[in-house]
């Protein structure tokens, strides 16, 4: 055994161990949408006295702070994003409305002198902290108050109580902070007045409006007051109004107005559901790849298998061991880098293939072979899938951005599986006497049955070159005339609006839950049914109450039914997410036409990004047709197909690079002329050879993601078909483009770009 391979091993085996002990130890941090709980999206927003600065924002979260610890909830988690932004997650709340209201109120509490009542003037006046301002009285009554004479900031606490001698219900008890003599001199001020004026009342005001104007006790002396420091709020107050507003009091004013802009509820069967779905995918499509991998590569597929399940062990431990938090597309991330793990295996092993069958030098040169001449195509593929991770990460929100990290770490895993833990295991194989007496067993001693039927035909595919850029042309057409046509179905997260899903016990018919939501006030709510009794309702803007309505009409229609998600998204919120997607594809293209551009010539980076393109708009296109829904979840999938597309073209210009430097050189395969030399290939025939052999590679690969993402499609639920459903049509179209349009462009720009003698151009062969 050489130094290189126990260094290898060692790092292998040290890493796999470390590993295990944190995929045992550390409990993985679940996203609200696997665990249910309630997330919401506060902006800060500008008020005539207050600007909604950095500052503002961070003394608003703390107000913040304060009432989620008062609402009891279980492992709260609360931070800021960007400059005027606070999200707050929520746990096992299932109801959002208490919860949205409790955060999103002011909570800007004053205590005004009565002057009078105002019959003259409209009910339903604002007021002012002016003398003599307007305002309705609990009652519904105008009245006219004075300056405030108190705040909230200087109320000690608040507490909801119960008098149960007297009978007179809820009320909130409060102590002043050093605020006494202000507030004895307030009531003092009013028990000057007669028993029955309004003046002898005093007006608490909660956010501009007048929630009680109690008469101060005739017991009360003039000029005297009400000594001790504390007071009570009454109002015919329920329990829980009580609590809500002692509650808003002890945390405090918000220094700013606060507005959601984003809401999700997420029920926890949803969750357990999404997650039983994706771990019998991922068990299923593992053990089909494994099987496959197994069936095509023998011996080392088997010890491909085994690496795969290391790879797992290692990318879940770098979930954890990051911190990072596991979503439902993160879930689907993880599930699909399984498939996606298999393709540096495969790289490696027609490599060594190739250099076995060329050379017959052995087990181990065709191996070490196989990996020193795939480490550039894995090199280069993987990189590309990490641009399209980092961008979902970088310019994705919530749980697509938790898609990126998980497909980020197992873009790395994956070739830490590869080209360490692999390579172990292959060379301890190779290196047995029992195994280089049987080569064949290794799956590498043949070329296999894809590469034998190419050898045996030869196919010419690049005779034909324009005949296939004109195919992929009518198909992009095709496949974007659906945009014209039908239209985007853009998703709540890029228009705004608020979807609610419910789960019934018997499928719903649509007509009549569109008739309840009329009736309800919601004549323009879309409502999608299912045949296993979900129902899906779309409507605008929603507040939660309104929210309530639909939860009403669709229970009475549907004979009960549960709530399983609902999310809510501000007009502004949704304007900034598609913008936001915009930018994620401009700067995705952008950013692999810079990568391709300085590792291959200009003509294969604008191909690939050409078939990258081409590649998008199918996507984009076949789903406006199916009518699929274009949110944040197929932005994630979008931009891995990018990744993927480019996966594959580099794969194909990587080994025409290398084909064109043995042409210039006179490399070792190939004809030689009667000078010794070889003879110079023309680029459409080079191009040709790539594409044949990197096939068996495309074809495999393939097919190890297929199984994994087929899996998804069957058992991932409602929540990970469309998402499945995404990335099988882009595997297909960018297979087929990496072969039938990246390379031909290649040739057509190749030769504009390099004329034969003479001055014409020559044309694809």
């Amino acid at each position: 055994m050489t130094r290189a391979i126990r260094v290898r091993a060692f790092f292998a085996l040290a890493v796999l161990a470390l590993s295990l002990y944190i995929t045992l130890t550390v409990p993985v941090r679940l996203g609200l949408d696997l665990r249910g709980g309630t997330q919401i999206v506060l902006e800060t927003r500008d008020s005539p006295t207050a600007r909604a600065d950095s500052e503002a924002t961070d003394r608003t979260l703390e107000v913040l702070r304060h009432r989620i610890d008062a609402l009891g909830v279980s492992e709260p988690t609360i931070a800021r994003s960007g400059d005027n932004r606070i999200i707050v997650e929520l746990p096992g709340v299932q109801d959002p409305r208490e919860a949205a209201d409790v955060l999103g109120r002011t909570a800007q509490l004053t205590f005004h002198p009565v002057l009078g009542t105002d019959p003259a003037t409209e009910t339903g006046a604002k007021s002012d902290t002016g003398s003599g301002a307007v305002d309705s009285d609990e009652s519904g009554r105008p009245v006219r108050l004075g300056p405030s004479a108190l705040t909230g900031a200087d109320v000690d606490s608040a507490e909801a109580r119960i008098d149960p001698q007297t009978g007179t219900g809820w009320f909130v008890g409060i102590e002043f902070k050093g605020a006494g003599d202000a507030w004895a001199e307030l009531t003092g001020k009013a028990a000057c007045h007669p028993a029955g004026d309004p003046a002898r009342r005093v007006a608490i005001v909660l956010d501009d409006k007048v929630i009680s104007s109690p008469q101060v006790d005739p017991s009360v002396a003039c000029r005297t007051g009400i000594a001790g420091g504390s007071t009570q709020i009454t109002g015919s107050f329920s329990r829980e109004e009580a609590r809500e507003l002692g509650l808003l009091i002890n945390g405090g004013a918000l220094p700013v107005p606060v507005e959601t802009v984003e809401q999700r509820t997420v029920g926890p069967t949803l969750g357990a559901t999404a997650i039983e779905a994706s771990a019998w995918a991922a068990v299923i499509g593992t053990a089909l790849t494994s099987l496959f991998i197994i069936a095509v590569y023998r011996l080392l597929g088997a010890l491909a298998a085994l690496a795969l399940a290391c790879y797992g062990v290692i990318s879940y431990a770098a979930l954890v061991a990051l911190g990072a938090t596991l979503t439902l597309p993160g879930l689907a991330g993880f599930v699909l880098a399984i498939g996606m793990a298999v393709d540096a295996n495969v790289l490696v092993f027609e490599r060594a293939r190739e250099e076995y069958a060329a050379r017959r030098k052995g087990l181990r040169p065709a191996l070490d072979a196989g990996f020193r001449n795939a480490f550039s195509a894995i090199a280069d593929s993987n990189i590309t899938t990490l641009i399209a991770a980092g961008l979902l990460f970088l310019l994705a929100s919530g749980p697509v951005r938790g898609f990126g990290v998980t497909l980020g770490i197992g873009v790395l895993a994956s070739m830490l599986s590869a080209l360490v833990i692999t390579r172990v295991l292959a060379d301890h194989a190779v290196a047995r006497r029992s195994v280089r007496r049987r080569p064949q067993l290794t799956g590498i001693a043949d070329t296999g049955r894809v590469r034998d039927w190419l050898t045996r035909r030869n196919p010419d595919l690049m005779r034909r070159g324009r005949t296939w850029l004109a195919a992929s042309a009518v198909a992009l057409v095709l496949a974007t005339s659906g945009i014209a046509v039908k239209g985007l179905n853009f998703g709540v997260e890029f228009t705004g609006g608020r979807l609610m899903e419910y789960a019934a016990s018997s499928p719903v018919d649509a007509d009549r839950a569109r008739a309840a939501l009329a009736g309800a006030g919601l004549p323009r709510a879309v409502v999608q049914t299912s045949g296993d009794g979900d129902l899906t309702v779309r409507t605008d803007q929603l507040t939660n109450a309104e929210a309530a309505k639909v939860d009403r009409a669709v229970g009475e229609v549907a004979g009960g039914a549960e709530k399983i998600r609902d999310e809510l998204i501000g007009p502004s919120l949704g304007d900034e997410l598609r913008r936001g997607a915009l930018i994620a594809l401009a700067t995705a293209l952008a950013a692999q036409l810079l990568y391709l551009a300085v590792r291959f010539r200009w003509a294969f980076g604008a191909s690939a990004v050409a078939a990258m393109v081409h590649d998008t708009l199918i996507l984009i296109g076949v789903f406006a047709w199916l009518g699929k829904p274009v949110d944040g979840v197929f932005l994630a999938a979008l931009l891995t197909v990018i990744g993927y597309s480019v996966n594959d073209s580099v794969v194909v210009f990587d080994r025409i690079r290398e084909l064109t430097a043995d042409n210039r050189t006179g490399g070792p395969d190939g004809p030689g002329g009667p000078d010794g030399r070889r003879k110079k290939v023309p680029f459409p025939v080079l191009a040709n050879t790539a594409i044949l052999q990197t096939l068996p590679r495309t074809v495999n690969t393939g097919m190890g993601a297929v199984f994994i993402l087929a899996a998804l499609t069957l058992l991932g639920g409602d929540s990970l078909t469309d998402f499945a459903l995404a990335l099988l049509i882009g595997i297909v179209v960018g297979t087929y483009s990496s072969m039938f349009t990246a390379a031909p462009l290649a040739i057509e720009l190749h030769a504009r770009n390099n004329p034969p003698p003479g001055g014409r151009k020559r044309g694809s062969r």
